[in-house]
């Protein structure tokens, strides 16, 4: 059995010339760096559980992504967190949502999946949470970015309402151990000004993150709302667990439910056999895939890079 390791970095209106050279390398290594961290405990034997959750603290201390450091501000011009994280072996799971000082919020979750009787806990209650655990906390500051300070009052200036260059850049892996097991873990600052305590699917089992050892493990990215009308993470898996379907087959007809729906984003799953699969319906995603025999790192869709 072979391992395999796939990462997000969010998907959007990205397309060769529309980003910043410096902003592309950033991202770029980035995902380098998570790919190194995951891999390592992969190439070891070591669980897809603990490699998902060392990608994706990697991605959420990267200022280039909209998770942890480098979050979107809410409405408030507050940085609030989400994050999930799943083992597909027996399908045990935790999440967080609205976490304000917690540095590592994929780790807020895998400590209410392995420490409370709970699967998602919220705002005040899993703050309290997480500094029982003893985790790591910041001020909500260090979160915070220029980028992002700007980027929200150039929204407020514009009236709010998103455009088409809207970047979803949450953050996901997905893993397969070299013991057939699959895990997933997803993080993500949500969107620029939400309000009234929004929560989208990053942090809902069976819509952003899904692991299953019977199917795959799966990470989304894009409108949240759609991804949870859909519950595309879940669908997926039920599509090849009792439909039958291919991996990259399922992956494909959720998204095109999404986009059915009126949403866009992407998906990237892994199944238990090590196969590997990735899609999205906006022009680019950050994206990164490693195995014992091949490693590749992209941002725009395949036409624009071959």
């Amino acid at each position: 059995m072979s391992w395999k390791l796939m990462i997000h970095g969010g998907s959007g209106a990205m397309r060769p010339g529309t980003i910043g050279t410096d902003q592309e390398a950033r991202a770029l290594a980035g995902l380098d760096a998570a790919l190194d961290a995951g891999q390592a405990i992969l190439a070891a034997g070591g669980s897809a559980l603990d490699a998902v959750e060392a990608a994706a603290r990697v991605l959420e201390d990267d200022p280039s992504f909209n998770a942890g450091r480098g979050s979107v501000l809410n409405a408030e011009g507050i940085a609030e967190l989400d994050a999930a994280i799943m083992d597909g072996r027996d399908r045990s799971a935790g999440a967080v949502a609205g976490l304000r000082t917690i540095r590592c919020p994929v780790t807020a979750a895998r400590a209410v999946m392995e420490h409370s009787p709970h699967v998602l806990l919220t705002y005040d209650g899993a703050e309290v949470f997480a500094r029982e655990q003893g985790l790591e906390t910041v001020a909500n500051e260090w979160f915070v970015t220029p980028d992002r300070r700007a980027q929200l009052a150039q929204l407020v200036a514009d009236g709010g309402e998103f455009d088409a260059d809207i970047k979803y850049g949450t953050i996901g892996a997905v893993a397969c151990d070299v013991n057939g097991h699959v895990a997933a873990a997803t993080s993500t600052g949500g969107l620029t000004a939400k309000r009234w305590g929004r929560i989208g699917d990053s942090p809902l089992i069976g819509a952003g993150t899904y692991a299953d050892d019977r199917a795959a493990a799966v990470s989304a990215t894009g409108l949240g709302e759609v991804f949870i009308r859909g519950a595309a993470a879940h669908e997926l898996c039920a599509r090849m667990r009792i439909g039958g379907e291919g991996l990259q087959q399922a992956l494909d007809a959720v998204l095109a439910d999404i986009r059915g729906l009126g949403g866009n984003g992407g998906l990237i799953a892994v199944a238990p056999s090590g196969e590997a699969a990735w899609g999205f319906t906006t022009p680019g995603m950050y994206r990164a895939v490693a195995g014992p025999d091949a490693r590749e790192i992209r941002i725009y869709d395949d036409a624009s890079e071959r």
